[in-house]
């Protein structure tokens, strides 16, 4: 056998022929020679065209890719615009409710109040005493019929 030289972790002989003998841990490398100068399978003049077509973009496909970012860009901006829109909105509404329901009760904590202050006992005692008002007696109510709607309009005096 030839004398061998060192390099690195392997040792190949001389003669270019590989010894099965490897230092360290080292994987054995494959003869790349053999993988380039095997033959290649011959492709189809069309195959080959449009693999070649593929590889280039023409100003057309640009173009059209192009428009088309641009559209997805347009409608993205537009729904993000309308998002915005509705939750504004949306807080609107929001604080409208709330300002109503503040609203609604100051209103009924009024009437409450107004409800309490009021004392029915001092108005009757009033309206007799001081006003000379006194309940109805039998002959001074007068019923009217109803014709369907919520009020009488009265032309006339009502007399005795």
């Amino acid at each position: 056998m030839a004398t061998g030289r060192t390099t690195g972790r392997r040792q190949t002989p001389v003669s270019g022929r590989r010894s099965g003998y490897v230092q360290g841990t080292a994987v054995r490398k494959e003869d790349i020679r053999r993988q380039l100068e095997a033959p290649k399978k011959q492709l189809s003049h069309t195959t080959r065209k449009n693999r070649e077509r593929a590889r280039h973009m023409n100003f057309a496909y640009v173009l059209f890719l192009t428009a088309a970012m641009a559209v997805t860009g347009f409608v993205l901006i537009s729904y993000i615009q309308m998002e915005s829109a509705i939750t504004t909105s949306v807080k609107a509404v929001a604080a409208r409710e709330s300002e109503l329901n503040t609203l609604k009760t100051e209103n009924d904590e009024a009437l409450s109040r107004i409800e309490t202050s009021i004392d029915l006992e001092e108005i009757r005692r009033i309206a007799i005493t001081e006003l000379g008002m006194t309940y109805a007696g039998e002959g001074q109510i007068v019923e009217i019929p109803s014709e369907g709607s919520d009020y009488v309009r009265q032309y006339a005096d009502i007399g005795q």
